[in-house]
């Protein structure tokens, strides 16, 4: 949250999103004067003994928040989360791999893969519009891996549980890491782009179990093999250190909350207090279905009846300081980020405001 021009502004950006104000703070100061030493971040080697204790402080918190068991590594890349749409089929792709379709990031990841070998698309719910999770479908035993996209940010569905699996799962967890406990040992990997619950641009983290690699056939080029990075401790070249400096301040700051369940309580009551307003108030409907909404990206449309307001509506809440709020040109109406370091006040200044906007109309 912040004031300018002495009105208060709510960022319900979808991505780059809010970002706690100290996490904020802690990066400006760090650009000017890094820990004291009389330089910025932007101009110290990555391996000065001024930087080096950065990423595994950043790898460890992910580790200890995320209660990761042995075995798996973490790792911080360039390129964000498209460049992962790659990197998956490279390193777990032999032949065939599977993918559930949950919407344009989903579609993306798929796209890639194909490029490596036979991307079966085991369930869609494209004839809708995305508005729910696929469910009741046979995950075949016979593929390398299975993908999911876990928060769907366009069309506001998410995955808050951890499927059983009988091969490999893979989940992109870009909207939605931190916001929810994860059960990692029923994952061979999880990344995501660091955007929306953790860093500015510019870095991807990804979570991966160790013996699920050198599986593949394919020579896989030194940049794009997992094994690099693991071995070269995320400093195989010179990392993106601002956006994971950035992150290693947002996980301590998780862990001063009171880790990922207080994440998860702050969700959750983020999420009720905004999809009550919107089932309450009859100027508005939500576009996800009721079982599937997303506790991250809250999507809402007019309802048909109003639909000629939407406008002036979108006017007025800026107004009243609310940024971020237009929906993705695939639904339209509007989206409410409800990232980490939202504030419960935000929901209920958006709350206030559609309920101004309901007694005018």
């Amino acid at each position: 949250m912040l004031i300018y021009n002495n009105m208060k502004k709510y960022n319900f950006n979808a991505g780059p999103s809010i970002l706690p104000r100290e996490v904020i703070e802690q990066t400006a100061q760090a650009v000017q004067d890094f820990n004291g030493i009389g330089l910025s971040i932007l101009e110290i080697s990555h391996r000065s003994k001024d930087f080096q204790p950065v990423i595994p402080e950043a790898e460890a918190l992910f580790k200890e928040l995320l209660d990761i068991p042995e075995g798996y590594s973490v790792i911080f890349l360039g390129g964000g989360a498209s460049l992962e749409f790659c990197m998956i089929p490279f390193n777990f792709m032999e032949k065939k791999a599977v993918y559930l379709n949950t919407g344009t990031w989903a579609n993306k990841a798929m796209k890639e893969a194909k490029l490596f070998g036979e991307a079966v698309e085991i369930a869609s719910s494209k004839d809708r519009n995305y508005c729910y999770v696929p469910k009741n479908y046979e995950i075949p035993t016979d593929a390398d891996y299975f993908h999911i996209t876990t928060n769907n940010t366009i069309y506001g569905t998410e995955i808050r549980r951890d499927i059983d699996s009988p091969i490999p799962l893979i989940a992109d967890m870009s909207s939605d890491i931190f916001s929810r406990p994860v059960d990692v040992s029923k994952y061979a990997c999880i990344y995501g782009g660091a955007q929306k619950n953790l860093a500015p641009s510019g870095v991807s983290f990804v979570i991966v179990k160790n013996d699920a690699l050198g599986k593949v056939s394919r020579t896989i080029p030194t940049m794009l093999d997992y094994r690099t990075h693991i071995e070269n401790g995320s400093m195989f070249n010179t990392p993106p250190v601002l956006p994971i400096y950035s992150a290693l301040c947002t996980l301590r700051w998780i862990k001063e909350q009171g880790g990922v369940p207080e994440m998860q309580r702050r969700a959750a009551a983020r999420a009720e207090l905004l999809y009550g307003e919107i089932d309450r108030n009859k100027m508005f409907r939500g576009t996800a279905d009721v079982e599937d909404r997303s506790y991250m990206n809250i999507d809402f449309v007019m309802s048909d009846e109003y639909k000629e307001l939407e406008a002036e509506f979108m006017a007025f809440a800026t107004s009243k300081g609310m940024v971020g709020i237009k929906g993705h040109r695939s639904i339209g109406g509007f989206r409410a980020s409800c990232y980490n370091a939202l504030p419960l006040e935000a929901v209920q200044a958006l709350v206030d405001c559609m309920k101004e906007f309901e007694k005018n109309h």
